[in-house]
């Protein structure tokens, strides 16, 4: 369970989301209240401490989405993103909304095997090691001597020495040794050998997407593809993918996966985080009537799961009492009191994401890690090209950006990757081919790049 403090946690997200102070605020204070609760000796009160659920309001593109997934990945948190709305699609059942739980556990036990095959990495190299001089030296076949299967090794001790099976063995010894040395100094790596692998193929995969039996479908998978014996295919490649493959075969066979899967689910139950985006699209508003009638009853579907329930997963049943979830929508035709009642109840924290305005915009463009500026530089340094953005540049793109929004629909920070994906179109097709290789992009450059947009409305609509 992650330590950090409230403080760590907002300041961690900073490096990567500009600006919504109260979201970050929200959203560490929940994180902390999960590793308290953690620590209380009285378990009865442990068990009725259940997560405060956020619902975050703001339009589009203003960092709802990223506030969630930056949270997960900083405390190592089993994370799912789903869409709402996604329920809704065939007919008025939807898809089962158990299938979110599904997904959580799935999430978990792949993020716990990672985390177990990069600890046994070493042993499993070591293994690989083996397994390719059993191929580049194989072992001399033993003779069948009916009367040594009877009588073991009576006669083993005897003259041993002189048997001509101790001089292949010495053999056998020696230029295993001698391929090692070879191996180990990396002069067989573009060797062609043939090597078996598991066939990991599976048919069935995708017979029941999308409907109910999902999770019927990949218990059935589960339990034909234990009982059925593992296929085996040869493969012809070199020292160096020989290595990799066998690696993480070796590392797989190292995992206790019973473990992890038992651990797993106890990490999804503990420090799971699911974020519901699109939650808008569900409220229904006014009469309920036509769609109204599905949004709704996805609404009841949702419920029992944000409230607290158990489902049952390939990996065994999950709790769902103490996963933290996120919900997220723009609210512009509805309300966050046209969701159901029930539903409102288990959003107790709400906080509204203010919309981006132009010093937001330079901020974005320039102060993160991930900073789009910054990303761009990198892109077209591969290029060799030198990209250079000068202040009033980055302060014209700003303005820019805030007033596109203004005029048409409000993407938010979205709307700067369709300004720089115009403002560098040229730039980035000719590239390989530019002499001169160190661009300096001003104001006028963006003007120039960007004066269709700027002056013409209707095109502005049209292109962004």
């Amino acid at each position: 369970m992650n330590e950090q403090t409230p403080k760590q946690i907002v300041e961690a997200l900073d490096r990567y989301i500009v600006g919504q102070k109260e979201a970050k605020r929200a959203v560490a204070i929940a994180l902390r209240n999960r590793w308290r609760s953690m620590q209380l000796e009285n378990s009865s009160m442990k068990d009725d401490i259940v997560p405060k659920n956020i619902l975050m309001i703001g339009s589009t593109g203003v960092g709802k989405t990223e506030i969630a997934r930056r949270l997960a990945k900083l405390v190592d948190a089993p994370f799912i993103k789903v869409e709402a709305t996604k329920f809704t699609e065939v007919g008025y059942v939807g898809r089962d909304v158990e299938s979110i739980v599904r997904d959580l556990a799935e999430t978990s036990v792949r993020m716990l095997r990672q985390q177990r095959v990069q600890e046994v990495q070493e042993k499993a190299a070591e293994m690989a090691q083996e397994r390719i001089l059993d191929v580049l030296v194989p072992e001399p076949k033993k003779s069948a001597n009916p009367f040594g299967q009877l009588f073991g090794n009576l006669a083993a001790n005897e003259e041993s020495e002189d048997r001509p099976e101790a001089g292949e063995a010495r053999q056998y010894q020696a230029g295993r040794e001698w391929c090692r040395k070879k191996l180990e100094a990396g002069e067989y790596e573009d060797k062609i050998i043939e090597i078996d692998v598991e066939d990991s193929s599976k048919p069935m995969v995708g017979m029941f997407a999308g409907s109910s039996l999902e999770g019927m479908g990949d218990n059935l998978q589960d339990m034909l593809g234990s009982m059925m014996p593992k296929k085996r295919r040869k493969r012809k490649v070199t020292v160096e993918q020989a290595r990799k493959l066998f690696q993480q075969e070796e590392a797989m066979k190292l995992v206790d996966m019973e473990e992890v899967q038992e651990n797993a689910l106890k990490l999804a139950e503990n420090s799971g985080i699911v974020f519901l985006d699109e939650i808008d699209k569900v409220a229904v508003s006014g009469n309920a009537g036509g769609h109204d009638v599905s949004r709704e009853g996805v609404q009841r579907d949702i419920l029992p799961i944000v409230e607290g329930s158990t489902v049952m997963t390939k990996y065994g049943p999950l709790k769902t009492d103490h996963v933290l979830f996120i919900a997220a929508g723009a609210f512009h035709t509805s309300k966050p009191s046209d969701l159901i009642p029930e539903l409102q109840g288990r959003f107790p924290i709400r906080v509204e994401l203010k919309s981006l305005q132009k010093d937001d915009f330079k901020r974005i463009l320039t102060e993160p890690q991930n900073a789009l500026l910054k990303q761009y530089e990198a892109l077209l340094g591969t290029e060799g090209v030198s990209l250079e953005f000068t202040d009033e540049a980055i302060d014209r793109l700003a303005q820019l950006a805030c007033d596109v929004n203004g005029q048409n629909e409000n993407i938010g920070a979205r709307r700067l990757h369709t300004l720089l994906e115009k403002l560098l179109e040229e730039l980035s097709f000719n590239a390989p081919e530019l002499e001169e290789k160190q661009v300096r992009v001003d104001a006028e450059y963006v003007d120039r790049a960007l004066q269709d947009i700027v002056v013409n409305h209707d095109l502005s609509q049209f292109i962004l």
